[in-house]
């Protein structure tokens, strides 16, 4: 038999349906894999029997004709992703063991649609990050290297991109709040969809930035993306910025056929020391969608010069608000103090990370009496800007192609120490979650050290279907097919 871990969730659905293998061998294959994988830490938590149980009732009812669209593939799920019972930590150590009483809304729906849970997987601390260096289980390491050198595979969810680069999971869940699923699949050679905001629930996901938060997948294809997608997505009572619409078929949706689809190219994007292989690249991305009958058009986006700066308030700001109940008392594992106050702030000390610390310092400053008018304020209003600025370029296009991230994968450690270098690295992608925009990378290159580069494509609010479709398309055309190739002798 083939090796099953070298199939896409399409492959293993088609496999499956055909009675090639079963869900419990695909299961097997990806659990052998995931045991072997301890030099990359992608997982936190491994779930073998659940695993297993799981794959067992899938096999079930693929023989008694009652299979469900995900039916027996096995999937990694991000730790900010609360598991009915399955310890859920948000890989931070102020949440010790913490074992959820309940599952969230969208793994709910991956298991209802018959998904097969093989583990958690790392991510920054509370999902603060850009490089998966911030978990209380150490840093993730990016399956692919270069010239021997570990490198990170992105952040916050750095364990689902390196876990479907390396195929440790068919697929994976992942959040985005500044760039967390495109970034890292861009770091990854694999593909990261982050949708509208308020198609798929926030309810039973660790918050972070409860305006910018939102959950998508990480595949290996664009398809895998649409079904992903199709599953993950709902309306939810539960999520007070959840939107009640129809959730389409969008692996439908992938025709092949974008001829007159106007795709505008965003002259701010073009940065100051832009690597010229990222301008190559995007260069080419806008001829491959050209040839396939795409009309280019030039656009602006005046105030994407202030995306960074004003999301580094917006989400600092709702993050100090979000990680408040963490005290030791309602949430949160409790140091002892002398008196109330000091056991506050003993298990605050004691449970958040550094870079946790500096973002709740950074957003309680913008939020405090004399600086939340000078600091918070007007960063909404850049953010209106911003919006608006999005709402006049999808007048004249119908998607927008831009690079995914301003350089390939980097040295782990390298950054740790500068925060502001580390915040650049979403400098392509903030201003979609500033916009409640959905977006997408595609592997579309190598650099000259041989690492992915990813392209990014933007559509409409709830206009995925268009831009996965574009997205099929970018990706046929681009026909990566490179993969890692020595992490195994990690």
């Amino acid at each position: 038999m083939a090796d099953l871990t070298e199939l896409n969730l399409a492959e293993a659905r088609d496999g499956l349906a055909k009675k090639e293998f079963s869900a419990v061998e695909l299961a097997e294959a990806h659990m052998t894999r995931v045991s072997a994988s301890s030099a990359l830490n992608a997982y936190v938590l491994a779930t073998p029997e659940k695993a297993m149980e799981m794959a067992a009732e899938s096999d079930k009812k693929i023989a008694s004709g009652e299979a469900r669209p995900l039916e027996g593939l096995p999937i990694g799920v991000k730790d900010l992703f609360c598991t009915k019972g399955v310890r859920t930590t948000a890989c931070s150590n102020i949440l010790g063991d913490f074992i959820p009483p309940y599952e969230s809304t969208v793994t709910q729906n991956l298991w209802n649609d018959g998904a097969v849970m093989l583990g958690k997987l790392n991510n920054d601390e509370f999902a603060m990050g850009s490089s998966n260096e911030t978990s209380r289980f150490g840093a993730v390491v990016n399956p692919w290297k270069a010239n021997g050198t570990e490198l990170v595979p992105g952040g916050s969810s750095g364990g689902s991109s390196a876990a479907v680069a390396a195929r440790l999971g068919i697929a994976a869940t992942a959040t985005d709040t500044g760039g967390s699923i495109r970034q890292p699949a861009a770091f990854t050679g694999t593909v990261g969809l982050k949708p509208t905001y308020g198609r798929c629930s926030r309810w039973g996901i660790v918050a972070f930035a409860s305006s910018l938060d939102q959950a998508g997948p990480i595949t290996q294809t664009v398809r895998d993306a649409a079904m992903m997608l199709t599953s993950m997505a709902s309306f939810d009572k539960r999520d007070t910025t959840s939107v009640e619409r129809d959730v389409p078929d969008y692996e439908a949706a992938l025709t092949g056929d974008i001829k007159g689809l106007r795709v505008g190219i965003p002259q701010e994007y073009r940065v100051d020391n832009m690597p010229a292989e990222i301008e190559k690249l995007w260069q080419q991305g806008i001829d491959w969608l050209k040839a396939a009958g795409a009309e280019i058009v030039d656009v602006s986006l005046p105030h994407t010069k202030y995306a960074l700066p004003a999301y580094y308030i917006i989400a600092p700001a709702e993050a100090s608000s979000n990680l408040a109940r963490y005290d030791g008392v309602r949430y949160g594992a409790r140091q002892d103090g002398v008196d109330i106050d000091d056991m506050y702030a003993q298990t605050r000390a004691a449970g958040f990370g550094d870079e946790v610390k500096r973002r709740v310092m950074i957003g309680t400053y913008a939020l405090s009496a004399g600086y939340y008018d000078a600091y918070y304020v007007k960063a909404l209003q850049v953010r209106r800007l911003i919006a608006e600025d999005f709402t006049k370029a999808y007048e004249v296009c119908d998607v927008l192609l831009t690079p995914t991230t301003p350089s390939a994968a980097f040295p782990i450690g390298k950054n740790v120490e500068d925060p502001l270098e580390m915040y650049l690295n979403d400098v392509f992608t903030v201003t979609v979650n500033l916009a409640g925009l959905p977006g997408i990378s595609i592997p579309a290159g190598l650099d000259a050290d041989g690492l992915p580069l990813g392209l990014q494509l933007i559509g409409k609010a709830f206009g995925e279907e268009e831009l996965l479709r574009a997205a099929q398309v970018l990706e046929e055309a681009a026909g990566f097919d490179a993969q890692p190739q020595d992490w195994w002798s990690a």
